[in-house]
């Protein structure tokens, strides 16, 4: 199984009250001589620039996979939010654990470290179990819908934040930055060399920022 690495970053400042976004990724492409087939990919993204105070809360993401990449969540064994949220990873099929990963967020005046566990939820969805310990424990698995589209892009992943993650113990919880890395088998396939992935980041200020993250297999 051969490794996909995207890498992102995301800038936010607020200038007179308006949120202004910058964005920056690797430039870095798949080689000529792909091989097809599963892969594993590795994602690192940042939101900086702003103060602990001043950070807004991420309330959504939406992902767009480019032509030339394939989801497979139908053939392996899933597991649903009800049953996740109930009984944590050790509830769900062993072959439904897909990866994991780790984030760094702002609670008050300390910091958190939520931990991911990514999960297959069948043919439309992917689940990102998350534990965090600071300000106080929480789990809680948010739910990735995937839809297959058209045109520019082959797959559009949305995810909402829920709102036991936003505020826990009345702190709002601010991520800064996100480690996810998934794929087992063919549940992630590349059928052509891809090329980039958008991003774009919801906020609770009601703003959205749009990152271009392109691809490098390695």
């Amino acid at each position: 199984m051969r490794k996909v690495v995207a890498a992102g970053v995301v800038a936010i400042t607020l200038a007179l009250g308006a949120a202004v976004a910058l964005a920056s990724s690797t430039t870095s492409r798949a080689p000529a001589r792909l091989k097809t087939g599963g892969v594993k990919l590795s994602t690192s993204f940042g939101w900086t620039g702003l103060s602990r105070n001043r950070a807004p809360i991420i309330t959504g993401f939406d992902l767009w996979f480019p032509p030339g990449s394939q989801y497979n969540g139908a053939r392996y064994p899933s597991c649903s939010p009800n049953k996740l949220d109930a009984g944590g990873p050790a509830a769900c099929p062993k072959g439904s654990i897909m990866g994991s990963g780790e984030g760094i967020a702002f609670a008050a005046s300390t910091t958190t470290r939520p931990k991911i566990t990514v999960v297959n939820g069948g043919a439309k969805e992917v689940l990102f179990y998350v534990v965090m310990n600071n300000p106080a424990r929480v789990r809680k698995a948010v739910i990735g819908h995937i839809t297959k589209v058209s045109g520019k892009f082959a797959y559009h992943l949305s995810a909402v934040i829920p709102q036991e993650l936003r505020v826990v113990a009345g702190v709002p919880i601010k991520l800064t930055s996100l480690k996810i890395t998934a794929g087992k088998g063919k549940w992630l396939a590349i059928t052509s060399a891809p090329s980039g992935i958008e991003v774009d980041t919801s906020y609770s200020t009601g703003f959205k920022t749009s990152a271009q993250v392109l691809i490098q297999n390695s």
